[in-house]
């Protein structure tokens, strides 16, 4: 298959989901789809490093809980509109990933990852003793306020439809940035880092510039969600929710377009699921055990693992010679 027709064919198939999308209100509660276009988007922002790039962060936390922060304070405190509360907490959050970025990417694998994961943690205690942020009761009620001023975002199907927006503009932000010759040269750096600084690329720049639109992208994932919940808490700070991230990349396929979306479903399902009753003290118990199922049974995620076997068949039956 060439890349042509695969780009042509991931086109048609968003274009197909973006119809799904519309719709889907009128049968599933809107509320649990504004949740899994939330995650999903993070999750979308959080493959960009660590599908495209190979930079394993441990503190994207820190991005989704400062986009939640800023927008609830400025929403709360100043008025904004809907559209400019989410601005803000997305422009904050590429700001916070800009410094976070300059002091890791010069680090390497774990490295790396525990700069991040320590970088994280002086936000989450910040959030934990800043005034603003409520503490360990976290901030609410959060307005959700009105789209350019007109349109009430109480309405669950009028705020669906704008998450749905942030959601396909996010993606296709992520889209076209993995299939620009920026996106070539990431990719080259994740293969081959050494092999990119030979011919001449400026390594540590690329990994700073994808560095700081994940965290941009996830800022805007954590102010959407948080004037869904009307809420912002510590939850999003903490270290478990960059764990989580991690666990919705890799069940849905690391390194692919779709596969985030398709792990951020599976999770936020079995989280909404077995939230509710006894199974809630197992939860954690329990998506431990789909992780070591994934790891052990479906290594390229769900996702990944239907493009090996479409890859495969297509080959074996000489369609793509």
């Amino acid at each position: 298959m060439t890349s042509s027709a695969s780009v042509h064919n991931i086109r048609n198939l968003g274009i197909a989901l973006i119809l799904v999308g519309l719709v889907a209100p009128l049968v599933v509660y809107p509320v649990f789809l504004m949740k899994f276009l939330c995650f999903a988007l993070f999750a979308c922002a959080f493959n960009l490093m660590l599908g495209f790039v190979g930079m394993l962060s441990f503190g994207h936390a820190a991005f989704l809980s400062t986009g939640g922060y800023v927008t609830g304070y400025l929403m709360t405190q100043v008025g904004l509109s809907t559209e400019l509360g989410v601005l803000a907490g997305t422009i904050v959050a590429g700001v916070l990933g800009f410094i976070f970025g300059k002091l890791s990417v010069k680090r390497e694998g774990i490295y790396f990852a525990m700069v991040t994961l320590a970088l994280a943690q002086l936000v989450f205690f910040f959030y934990l003793q800043a005034p603003f942020t409520g503490g360990e009761d976290g901030m609410q009620p959060i307005p959700r306020g009105e789209l350019f001023g007109l349109i009430d975002m109480k309405d669950n199907f009028n705020m669906y439809y704008f998450v749905l927006a942030v959601f396909v503009i996010g993606f296709s932000i992520i889209y076209r940035t993995i299939h620009s010759p920026f996106g070539q040269v990431l990719k080259a750096i994740r293969e081959n880092e050494p092999r990119a600084v030979s011919l001449g690329y400026n390594v540590r720049d690329y990994k700073l510039m994808a560095f700081v639109i994940s965290a941009t992208l996830a800022g805007m994932a954590g102010a959407t969600k948080a004037l869904v919940f009307e809420l912002e808490s510590l939850t999003d700070a903490h270290w478990h929710m960059s764990g989580e991230v991690v666990l919705m990349t890799l069940l849905g396929g690391m390194g692919t377009i779709f596969g985030p979306v398709v792990g951020a479903a599976i999770v936020v399902a079995i989280t909404t699921i077995f939230s509710g009753g006894q199974m809630g003290n197992y939860i954690h118990i329990i998506m431990g055990v789909i992780f070591v199922i994934c790891v052990l049974s479906f290594r390229r995620g769900v996702v990944g693992e239907f493009n090996h076997f479409m890859q495969k068949n297509f080959t074996a039956s000489g369609l793509g010679k």
